[in-house]
């Protein structure tokens, strides 16, 4: 290696340089440590600095017991405003797509009830959804609605993409949401809905979402693999 910048660095640089030229691809597992160190004529040592440099710029997405792979971009989410998952799925390129885990009227919790400004006799509907992007899943949530604002809509319109449902059909505009991020790890169920390991990082998302006129529509929580999505500020 050559240079007066320092040899990790300059293997970072040969590498992220062979995936931006279609050398690897996303999802394309590189070769050993062994083996590339080498072919760069380095120590494992150095070899696996750059590595872990990679992987924490989001480039290269190291495996357990499995290897180091070109990892997918991240579906970033702008903490701004109120956008919905169809809509940042298309403004990335991304297919949207979703499962219904369950969907059925109930009353609410007392958390809904605090979040959706409900009394105990009122209804809500209450959905389980995998999101996916491009067929991956990207997080399981769990949605509470007043039920007299989606009792004009199908189920299937609601599950799909409720909110160009409640703008188009239902005439409603959309302003706004309180959002609470936190950071845990993946319990059996949400690693078995979003095909990662029990213990695995995840991003816990808690919102609320409002209507022009002030009235919440929605409360929201949701667990995205911390791997496959990132919030971003924009001030």
């Amino acid at each position: 290696m050559a240079g007066n910048l320092p040899v990790y660095i300059q293997i970072h640089d040969q590498i992220k340089k062979e995936i931006e030229s279609g050398h690897w691809k996303v999802g394309d597992r590189l070769p050993s440590e062994r083996e590339l160190s080498v072919t760069f004529g380095v120590s494992r040592m150095t070899l696996r600095q750059a590595i872990q440099t990679l992987a924490d710029e989001g480039i290269l997405e190291r495996k357990i017991g499995s290897g180091t792979y070109v990892a997918r971009e991240k579906v970033q989410e702008k903490m701004t405003g109120t956008t919905s998952f169809t809509e940042i799925m298309h403004s990335q390129n991304r297919e949207p797509s979703s499962r219904t885990v369950s969907y059925f009227k109930t009353t609410p919790s007392s958390s809904e009830m605090k979040h959706l400004d409900l009394k105990e006799q009122d209804a809500i509907i209450r959905m389980e959804r995998v999101r996916y992007a491009d067929g991956v899943p990207i997080c399981f949530e769990v949605a509470g609605i007043p039920l007299d604002l989606v009792t004009d809509f199908s189920r299937d319109e609601v599950t799909n993409s409720f909110y160009n449902t409640l703008e188009g059909k239902g005439g409603y505009k959309i302003n706004g949401a309180n959002q609470t991020i936190s950071a845990h790890l993946a319990s059996e169920k949400i690693a078995d809905y979003l095909e990662i390991k029990k213990g695995d990082a995840i991003l816990r998302l808690r919102q609320v979402s409002f209507l022009e006129d002030g009235r919440p529509f929605e409360y929201v929580r949701s667990q995205y693999v911390g791997s496959r999505f990132e919030f971003y500020l924009e001030k």
